[in-house]
């Protein structure tokens, strides 16, 4: 089976709340996950799904079935944070934390399952039902 992966490094936004959009396209194809994200509501929606189109080009690419991909993986890791710090009554100076999300995205080419014969269906042997 083929794979296409897929990467977006330092983009600005908490991997928190990055992890409920990444869950909730894994495991769908991609093209419903797309379709799901033009609709959610959230910050990361966007990003995210111009990486599934990225990884469906470079599939389109590597001479593969784009339409029969299938998000294997999609992991958010923490990135870089930057430090800041906003001043504060009384002289303080408290720090902000601005936090960074790494992105892997796995697509995976499903197979397409073949009809099992019927030698294979009927491998088990049929328990008798009692009569009442």
């Amino acid at each position: 089976m083929s794979q296409v992966t897929a990467q977006l490094n330092d983009y600005r936004h908490s991997p928190r709340k990055v992890r409920v959009v990444a869950n909730l396209v894994k495991g769908r194809h991609a093209e419903d996950a797309i379709a799901e994200l033009q609709f959610l509501g959230k910050r990361a929606a966007d990003p995210i799904s111009k990486l599934i189109r990225s990884a469906m080009a470079s599939a389109k690419n590597s001479n593969l079935d784009e339409r029969a991909m299938v998000v294997k993986e999609m992991r958010v890791d923490g990135g870089a944070i930057m430090y800041r710090r906003r001043s504060a009554s009384r002289g303080r100076a408290p720090i902000i934390r601005k936090r960074t999300s790494h992105i892997l995205l796995v697509l995976q080419e499903e197979k397409s399952q073949a009809p099992k014969s019927k030698s294979q269906k009927d491998s088990k042997p049929k328990k008798p039902t009692p009569k009442s």
